[in-house]
């Protein structure tokens, strides 16, 4: 019997993994011609061989051709995919976008944020962190009815000094009236200054850092 084992024909095979795969299914099937012909010739005319299995082996080889096939046609509209990715991250160049994020950079003593809270809160406060994890500022003054807000922040800690320039995060921990916790959804604004590709998709880079495509909930047109 032929082995298969060494055969990936799984749905995340590569352009290279599908190129092996077909080789090495080319060798096993001649591999298994060459067996069967000798098996053939040499078999007892009074009690010939069993022709069920190395039927079941040639269905096992069309299974795994098609597999192969199959990998192949998915790699092919990964390629696309990711074409059309980039294309579209490129098309995003210089423009200002909405992104589902937490941090955003401060710079010049202004960072902004929207956060969208699903009902309103009868307690709210909303921490600045920077980037250890160390709250730098906080308030209880935001708005807290349902829908969508702004927060800005120019940059004064709570101690009263001025943070440096750099990526921020804020913490949002609100409850309703009843003492549950409400989860809002936060965003931000900023401009996509350039496109990474490096990665297995292109992601934008940002003045906070990189942002995935999916994060991206609407580009404006600053013109």
């Amino acid at each position: 019997m032929v082995d298969f084992s060494g055969i990936n024909a799984g749905a995340t095979t590569t352009q290279t993994d599908s190129a092996s795969s077909r080789t090495r299914l080319s060798d096993n099937y001649d591999t298994f011609l060459v067996l069967l012909t000798a098996q053939l010739q040499n078999q007892d005319p009074l009690a010939p061989m069993d022709s069920t299995q190395f039927t079941q082996q040639l269905v096992q080889f069309s299974q795994v051709e098609q597999q192969i096939r199959t990998n192949e046609q998915l790699e092919g509209l990964a390629g696309q995919y990711n074409a059309a990715a980039a294309g579209a991250a490129l098309s995003y160049l210089g423009k200002d976008a909405i992104i589902s994020a937490d941090e955003t950079y401060l710079a010049g003593g202004e960072a902004n944020w929207a956060y969208r809270l699903p009902e309103a809160a009868t307690s709210m406060t909303i921490s600045v962190k920077d980037m250890q994890g160390r709250t730098v500022y906080e308030t209880n003054n935001a708005a807290r009815g349902g829908g969508e807000h702004l927060f800005a922040w120019d940059g004064a800690r709570t101690d009263g000094s001025t943070a440096a320039d750099g990526v921020y995060q804020i913490v949002i921990s609100a409850q309703n009236a009843s003492g549950t916790a409400i989860t809002p959804t936060v965003s931000v604004r900023e401009t996509i200054m350039g496109v990474d590709f490096t990665g297995d998709s292109p992601v934008v880079i940002t003045p906070a850092g990189t942002r995935e495509l999916a994060s991206i909930r609407s580009v404006l047109n600053n013109g």
